[in-house]
């Protein structure tokens, strides 16, 4: 099948111009684009340092808000695949200038939210609008840019996809802290309005083909949003209600299962399909798709289970926490933008490995937590992450491209970030019950020594009930009770630090994979950017 050229596609004629150098016009769209990924990545996490602001405000309980990320992430992983569709029968031009001016309007609107009813759906509106933004970037920097110039633009891409995720807590916590929870949401307009405007400016005209809805795969697009908005929920909310032992989840299970089956079996059968599976069966790409999405599981996976750390041993506020977690953005910042030159010199496989091996090694450093493991103690292990996050998005991300037709960039790009997106969630989902169940493991073997029978176990229940006597309980037995309640407490805290400790090592294993996986790829020309592999 003749792939379908989307307008983006056509607009290579202006970098073609040039072979080796974009036009400033090119680089101002790119940027402006970057903004806007950056953007939409951002909001997946700005709200977990805030979620128990955000719940107080809207009056819900803690389980249920949950669903203020589910929502969001629903929306932007559904509305990924259709990006390149939706925007050859819009116009390239029209679906992002609508979405970059949609995006601010809905995030505002979730500051005036009273209820979680209207914060679901405007968080998944946001999320929808937001979810364009991110393949749309990558899809300029394939069709806008000379290929030799494609390495810097996909290291931007780059920066976007993991400095987000590790800013958003701090820029999340430090507003709410300050300025209350709504102003989270009000932080999207400004850059929002300065991308919107130079994309108006920079980007071509082109007609609409509205023609092309009669053609479009609607079948497969419903499949896909059923089943995946299905399978994002089982995600999220499995690990609260106890995953198959609840009605609720079993059934979204079976939805998710059947009308993703249909999908996949209508993507590979349909003339034109909405999402192009048969992408996959390229070395490179198949096998880059695959490092991105166990690299996406460790992405959303540690700024999940380290906040998750911080607040639930060491009692930390949304600021603080954003401030740990400010050490693994911000040396990025210096770093990612040197990784094209590192692959010249080494090339795009080396330093892919080099940079998940690091990103590994970074979590295996956070496998000897204790009651000490605070703020200060994770500076060295995030600074290390930082290091090899910011080598790793680069090399996969030119290595998956390769040998990808600017045809095809679009449907690549799409197919790409939904992916990466949904291997975070299930990360996150997977992380969560892991750190349960070793958690209740951990109590169990902790629960064992610490019983009446041993002698030192009495001592310290008649040293607590003592303190407690000494403080102010005049009922011995009282007392008592609370002293066997702290070590009750002191157990159930050793046993969560353990089970965090574990956490962090199924991180670790997972980006060994990921290295390990990197390797089977084939070399990539440099010279070529996106375009070409040995």
């Amino acid at each position: 099948m003749t792939p379908t050229i989307s307008p983006a596609s056509r607009d290579t004629a202006t970098a073609a111009a040039s072979p080796e150098k974009a036009s400033s016009a090119a680089w101002i769209a790119v940027g402006a684009g970057m903004i806007g990924a950056f953007m939409a990545i951002l909001n997946i996490q700005i709200t977990n340092a805030s979620l128990l602001d955000i719940e107080g405000g809207i009056g819900t309980g803690v389980d249920n808000g949950a669903w203020i990320s589910t929502s969001y992430l629903i929306g932007e992983i559904v509305v990924i695949p259709l990006t390149d569709y939706l925007s050859r029968v819009f116009s390239f031009r029209r679906y992002i200038l609508a979405n970059a001016i949609l995006f601010p309007i809905f995030s505002a609107a979730c500051a005036f939210a009273h209820d979680l009813g209207t914060m679901i759906v405007l968080r998944g509106l946001q999320g929808i609008a937001g979810g364009v933004l991110i393949p749309m970037a990558f899809t300029m920097v394939l069709t806008k840019l000379p290929k030799p110039q494609q390495p810097f633009g996909l290291a931007l891409f780059a920066l976007s996809v993991t400095f987000a995720p590790a800013i958003g807590p701090t820029i999340g916590g430090y507003l709410t802290e300050n300025y209350g929870w709504q102003s989270i949401f009000f932080v999207n307009a400004p850059p929002s309005i300065a991308m919107a405007v130079a994309l108006f400016f920079t980007l071509e005209k082109k007609p609409m083909q509205l023609a092309l809805l009669r053609e479009g795969d609607w079948v497969g697009i419903v499949t896909m949003a059923i089943g995946l908005s299905a399978l994002q929920t089982v995600l999220e909310e499995g690990n609260k209600d106890d995953w198959f032992q609840s009605p609720f989840i079993v059934k979204l299970a079976v939805i998710a299962a059947i009308f993703l089956a249909a999908f996949i079996v209508i993507e590979l059968t349909v003339a034109k399909p909405l999402v192009q599976l048969r992408l996959l069966k390229q070395r490179n790409f198949g096998i880059g798709v695959l490092v991105n999405v166990l690299v996406g599981v460790a992405l959303f996976g540690t700024v999940y289970i380290l906040p998750q750390y911080l607040g639930q041993v060491q009692r930390y506020n949304a600021q603080q926490i954003g401030l740990v977690l400010a050490w693994t953005g911000l040396p990025q910042l210096l770093i990612i933008l040197l990784v094209p030159l590192l692959m010249k010199r080494f090339g795009a496989r080396q330093v892919g490995f080099v940079g998940i091996s690091i990103f590994a090694a970074s979590c295996f450093m956070n496998v000897t937590l204790s009651l000490d493991s605070a703020g200060d103690q994770f500076f060295v292990p995030n600074i290390v992450r930082a290091v090899g996050q910011a080598l790793v998005l680069t090399p996969i991300t030119l290595i998956t491209t390769a040998g990808i037709a600017p045809g095809e960039a679009a449907a690549a790009s799409g197919l790409s970030n939904m992916l990466r997106n949904l291997g975070g969630a299930v990360g996150t989902a997977t992380l969560g019950t892991v750190l349960s169940k070793r958690e209740q493991f951990h109590s169990n073997i902790i629960g064992q020594s610490v019983t009446l029978y041993r002698e030192e176990v009495r001592d310290r229940i008649d040293h607590l009930t003592q303190y407690f006597v000494a403080h102010g309980v005049s009922d011995i037995a009282l007392a008592k009770q609370k002293a066997i309640a702290a070590i009750g407490a002191s157990v159930h805290r050793q046993a969560l630090i353990l089970g965090f400790s574990d956490t962090f090592a199924v991180i670790g294993v997972v980006l060994a994979l990921a290295a390990v996986a990197l390797l089977f790829t084939r070399k990539v020309d440099l010279g070529g950017g996106g375009g070409g592999a040995h």
